[in-house]
């Protein structure tokens, strides 16, 4: 590793450095952290002697009155969260490369970035990591669609400066991404925090009639940000959760249950609306359960399911790394449509599959 790590963060090179893991992107080697150390955010990428920061963690509220006005002093902005993958992209030594929130460069999402204007916005600020969710069909991390995106697309929620982390004010970036045509996550107004509450419950209304997830709240410099969401994706984390349930069920429970229990008592519901949105989330957590049992017993794989498509060495590319870092790949499909190659695959969820088939089977469990 190139870079003094101790001149940027506050902690010993040699300690921090250990934690980062090497790998490679065509040629190109770097370094990544997978897990929060010393202070330094999860994600955190050095590469020759660039520094690109990983995305830091935005704090739930759970009640937003008091909640919003508790946290914020001034103006905010309401933005709306979206159901997709976090990506971060910035300009390394001329090349345009895409981050996941773990750190690792997908080859996937470099390919997409390169049909943004991202060129043109690094020439004038080259030290910006763009800050963004992928969101859509026929992309290998997320399974949620929206109605108006038709393949996966960018929406910039953010710009940091790349080696700082520090962020571009709530009304300067989204002027530069309507100036430079980078499109940006709705937003729905802003607000003084009092004022901010009645909005964000309607916000959250208006998001969990159609399904969505939910909002992020910001103060005006970009500095101070909470996220508060829907029943509706609530109710999806615990569907998608549970029809794999011995490999993500048991640990998205708890808070999904409490952020729903909050949720009821804040919004006032009456005794019959609460009880249906504990048949509801019952349901999220039951049947997808069941589903999955089933198909174990008859032979079926289970787990998450993608289509993707792409320049085939990109997509070839995607594929092995997967298939390094341990993942299990069922290939459906695998063509080629006008010059793209178009895999669909499920990521198998071995550990459930495997203890399914095993308590099928006969096979006790120790509770």
């Amino acid at each position: 590793m190139d870079r003094d790590l101790s001149v940027v963060f506050d902690a010993d090179h040699d300690e921090l450095a250990e934690h980062f893991e090497r790998a490679t992107h065509r040629g190109r080697e770097y370094f990544y952290l997978p897990d929060e150390r010393h202070g330094v955010e999860r994600g955190t990428v050095v590469t020759g002697d660039a520094i690109v920061r990983g995305f830091p963690s935005i704090p739930r509220v759970l009640v937003l009155d008091p909640g919003i006005p508790d946290f914020f002093e001034g103006p905010v902005t309401i933005e709306e969260k979206l159901n997709g993958y976090n990506v971060r992209i910035a300009r390394v030594d001329g090349d345009v490369l895409a981050f996941t929130r773990s750190g690792y460069v997908c080859p996937f999402t470099t390919s997409l970035a390169a049909e943004y204007p991202l060129d043109v916005f690094f020439d004038d600020y080259p030290e910006t990591v763009v800050c963004g969710e992928l969101i859509g069909p026929e992309n290998p991390y997320t399974t949620h669609d929206y109605e108006e995106v038709e393949e996966a697309a960018l929406r910039v929620f953010d710009l940091r400066n790349r080696e700082t982390g520090d962020p571009v004010s709530v009304d300067r970036r989204r002027e530069r991404c309507d100036a430079y045509d980078l499109p940006a996550v709705p937003a729905f107004g802003t607000h003084e925090p009092d004022a901010a509450v009645d909005a964000i419950r309607d916000a959250i209304a208006d998001l969990d009639e159609r399904g969505r997830e939910g909002v992020v709240v910001k103060s005006a410099d970009g500095r101070r940000t909470v996220k508060y969401t829907t029943s509706a994706i609530h109710r999806a984390d615990l569907a998608h959760a549970f029809d794999k349930p011995f490999d993500y069920g048991r640990q998205f429970l708890f808070a999904r249950v409490i952020r729903e229990a909050f949720q009821s008592v804040e919004f006032g519901e009456d005794e019959d609306t609460a009880r249906q949105r504990a048949r509801d989330m019952g349901e999220a957590i039951l049947l997808p359960a069941i589903e999955s049992i089933r198909a174990v017993e008859q032979g079926e794989s289970i787990g998450d399911t993608h289509t993707v498509r792409g320049d085939p060495a990109t997509i070839e590319s995607l594929l092995n790394r997967f298939r390094a870092v341990g993942l299990h790949l069922d290939i459906e499909k695998d063509t080629y449509e006008d010059g793209d190659r178009v895999v669909r695959f499920t990521k198998v969820a071995d550990a459930s599959r495997d203890k399914i088939g095993h308590f099928l089977s006969g096979g006790t469990i120790d509770e």
